[in-house]
């Protein structure tokens, strides 16, 4: 079973690219982030139609989430588990078979100390909380989580020390999903440095591999000792008007 995680940067814009990758690849679970696009525009009978069941929880213009699965999607919530009335569209949760899923876009936060990086933490707060009252025994977190785990995951780990995305407690927040049992399913298989999932668009940031790994899928350590397989489809950020991040994957037996 291959599980995929990918910032499409806009769906309506990366449609055909999609159905494509689909196409080509595969997976049997797909969380798309930073879809874009409001419920009504989503194209659910296109997916249908390419063989995918759709949950997604999207608003105009920006954020967005969906799940795509292969097999039916059940206890389908486009929330939090909590009391916050929160806009923006960044969760939803649903489950595939036996496994629940989490399909995650994290605050980018915009400047350390800012107000929007409070409201990051915070939020990083409420997901470990609602994290930590699943009771499913397979646990997939996907998604976009705008924090690179490491300095292993930074191009240059000088220039970004203290930075957006790498500062100490964007990582702490980070690690704290590791508390509930979550582990990183490309680390298992690959240690080395070089791999990335977010370019930025300006300054041949993809030519010259100056990239951040921001991107994951984090398994219940159940399911992560059946990891036999992880990588990055680092070709999808090639070509004409790609998203600037690169899908990501884990395959379990």
């Amino acid at each position: 079973m291959r599980v995929a995680s990918w910032n499409i940067n806009s769906l309506r814009k990366r449609q055909d690219r999609l159905f494509a990758w689909l196409n080509e690849t595969r997976p049997d679970i797909v969380c798309l982030q930073e879809t874009k696009c409001r419920d009504d525009q989503f194209p659910a009978l296109a997916l249908q139609s390419a063989g995918y069941h759709a949950a997604y929880h999207g608003e105009k213009s920006y954020n967005g989430v969906a799940i795509l699965s292969r097999t039916g999607l059940t206890d389908v919530r486009a929330s939090l588990c909590d009391e916050v009335d929160d806009p923006q569209a960044r969760v939803i949760a649903a489950t595939a078979g036996s496994i629940r899923v989490f399909s995650i876009y994290a605050p980018n936060g915009q400047a350390v100390g800012s107000p929007a990086y409070q409201y990051k933490l915070q939020w990083y707060e409420r997901l470990n909380r609602c994290l930590s009252k699943e009771r499913a025994l397979d646990l997939v977190v996907c998604g976009d989580f705008n924090v690179a785990p490491e300095d292993v995951d930074v191009h240059d780990p000088e220039l970004w020390r203290g930075a957006i995305m790498c500062s100490d407690p964007e990582r702490a927040a980070l690690r704290q999903l590791g508390a509930v049992g979550l582990i990183d399913t490309l680390r298992l298989h690959h240690p080395e440095r070089g791999l990335f999932t977010w370019w930025d668009y300006r300054m041949l940031s993809f030519p010259k591999n100056r990239g951040l790994r921001i991107d994951a899928v984090l398994a219940i350590k159940s399911l992560a000792d059946r990891c036999v397989a992880a990588g990055i489809d680092r070709d999808m950020r090639k070509g004409d008007e790609p998203s600037d991040h690169a899908p990501i994957w884990a395959e379990f037996r």
